[in-house]
């Protein structure tokens, strides 16, 4: 699995849906520069030490952000209480751009949470 999996996935998507996509691919690898890019769940996700950190993806009339953890969403509740969530995930508009310190608690959970997990392994703190 790779980047240009990923890539692949993007092509033939909407402008709005890559434009979204693109912009939050950015910002996690930017969070997390020892990401593994691949596809997970038939969705572009990133991964660190094997573990998925954060997936996302383009659907018909939004973009759905999933943390891979039941535990991440829910504790951003009120950040994200004008946002359709379930405790898996939640979604934002076509051509939205999720603000840099949103993507960075969501991503500095999961990995609290994988580094609690998985005591022995590094997740850094990014």
């Amino acid at each position: 699995m790779s980047k240009a999996e990923v890539d692949q996935y993007l092509r033939g998507l909407p402008q709005s849906a890559v434009f979204s996509l693109q912009a939050l691919r950015r910002q996690v690898l930017a969070i997390v520069p020892n990401g593994e890019e691949c596809i997970s769940y038939a969705m572009p996700c990133v991964k660190l030490n094997g573990k998925a950190v954060a997936g996302f993806a383009a659907f018909k009339k939004h973009i759905g952000y999933f943390p891979h953890s039941g535990n991440i969403v829910p504790q951003l509740s009120r950040e994200l209480a004008n946002r359709k969530q379930t405790t898996g995930g939640f979604q934002f508009e076509l051509g939205e751009v999720l603000s840099d310190d949103l993507v960075g608690k969501l991503v500095s959970l999961r990995l609290k949470e994988l580094s609690e997990k998985y005591p022995d392994m590094d997740f850094g703190l990014y």
